[in-house]
């Protein structure tokens, strides 16, 4: 295992174990076996560290679906590429949620975070948008209604994918198959 290997890993037991707030670069080299100085030969700060959980030791199947989505248009039949951006969406909120939580309740270590990950242009909106154009390019094709909203349509699926993920820290949500069938059955009940 490499270097960076030793430290995605060790940072992702770290961040889930205290969460990213109170998750410190000491401990995560410490977890590591290694010096605090060799965190930074392979990365920028603790945000880069974080970036690095969610794609590399997170469900990463949200980032490939959402990259694979402009290959998909006209291609593919609509619900069944909704159906698995809802999955790995549902996916991805479960795993994650709980490690970045506890940004919240630091209002400045919030404030930093979100300015770092507005400078790499990456962040919660990222899925969004590649929603979002998605859906726009299946409704230039006649796919979807010209009436529809293609943001409010993305906006709608990724939010009940995060709500699913935060009501299921406090309660049984059930089948995630289940929810994402019904999900896209209404959802495109507006769409199509």
């Amino acid at each position: 295992m490499s270097t960076r290997d030793r430290i995605v890993s060790a940072a992702a037991g770290v961040i889930r174990d205290r969460g990213l707030a109170r998750a410190t670069t000491r401990e995560i080299a410490l977890a590591a076996g290694l010096s605090e100085a060799a965190l930074y030969k392979h990365f920028r700060d603790k945000t880069d560290i974080f970036l690095a959980v969610l794609g590399e030791r997170g469900p990463a199947t949200l980032v490939t679906v959402l990259g694979g989505l402009p290959g998909r248009v006209g291609a593919e039949p609509v619900a069944g590429v909704l159906r698995e951006v809802a999955l790995a969406a549902v996916d991805f909120y479960e795993h994650g949620f709980p490690m970045a939580a506890s940004l919240f309740s630091e209002p400045t270590l919030f404030a930093a975070h979100r300015e770092k990950l507005r400078e790499r242009n990456a962040g919660p909106q990222v899925p969004l948008e590649a929603l979002t154009g998605y859906l726009a390019a299946e409704q230039r094709l006649g796919r979807l209604r010209p009436e529809a909203d293609p943001a409010a349509g993305a906006a709608m699926l990724l939010g009940a994918c995060f709500q699913r993920a935060f009501l299921g820290n406090f309660t049984d949500t059930g089948d995630a198959e289940a929810f994402v069938d019904t999900l896209i059955g209404t959802l495109l009940t507006g769409l199509e």
